[in-house]
């Protein structure tokens, strides 16, 4: 596996509970930059990661609005707003978790416009957009509070860019009711198209009763819908 814990961002310590760097990252940030959803996207939402550090980075220097995860959804305000005309420093360092800290302000949920291309990273996927993340649930639940928000429809495409190791055929990649599918998987060779055979987005929101009072007191955001649910 050793093209999936080196690449764009250099090398990483090991793949264990991490989306993994890979070897070819920049590749197919490249080759999803010649996709039509990419093209037609103005805004994008994007996972942290390094491995999509150059799809983050191609977004803004495309001129494309980027909203980046905080890490963990540990801030009372969750997301960076990465606007490309007001910079502190290159697209490549200002896509980064560090540079985001100069080049980003925080942002609510409440303050995010409408997504028009979603990008997740992943552990494995399947062919048929299954997705496996490094299990914390934070992609899945960054997709519900978007959905919840209004900010996520059924017409927001939801791609991944991976190494091919982590591509793994149709049916084998193992699935929950909250799981959110991939519609574009890229490698740094090809571009899969999983619209036809992936299964069904989660039809609702926050699945509350599938969250630990541990996981909802360890993110604002959550905590705080929790007790305006609860007056």
């Amino acid at each position: 596996m050793d093209g999936v814990v080196a690449g764009a961002g250099g090398a990483v310590p090991g793949a264990r509970n991490r989306i993994s760097n890979f070897t070819g990252a920049e590749a197919a940030a490249r080759l999803l930059a010649q996709t039509d959803a990419w093209r037609d996207a103005a805004t994008v939402k994007a996972n942290p990661d390094s491995a999509q550090l150059p799809v983050r980075q191609r977004a803004l220097e495309d001129g494309k609005t980027v909203y980046m995860a905080v890490p963990r959804l540990a801030e009372p305000e969750p997301f960076f707003l990465l606007d490309p005309g007001h910079l502190a420093d290159p697209p490549r360092r200002a896509a980064s978790i560090a540079g985001a800290t100069r080049s980003a302000r925080r942002v609510a949920v409440a303050d995010l416009e409408p997504v028009d291309l979603v990008v997740s990273g992943c552990v494995a996927v399947g062919e048929d957009g299954a997705r496996l993340g490094k299990g914390g649930g934070f992609a899945d639940l960054e997709f519900a509070l978007a959905t919840a928000a209004g900010l996520v429809g059924p017409a927001t495409l939801v791609v991944t860019t991976v190494h091919e190791l982590q591509v793994r055929p149709a049916g084998t990649v193992p699935t929950a009711a909250h799981d959110a599918p991939v519609d574009l998987v890229v490698t740094p060779d090809r571009v899969i198209d999983c619209r036809e055979r992936r299964g069904p987005r989660p039809a609702e929101g926050i699945r509350w009763s599938e969250l630990t009072q541990e996981k909802i007191e360890a993110i604002p955001l959550l905590r705080a819908l929790a007790q305006e649910a609860n007056r």
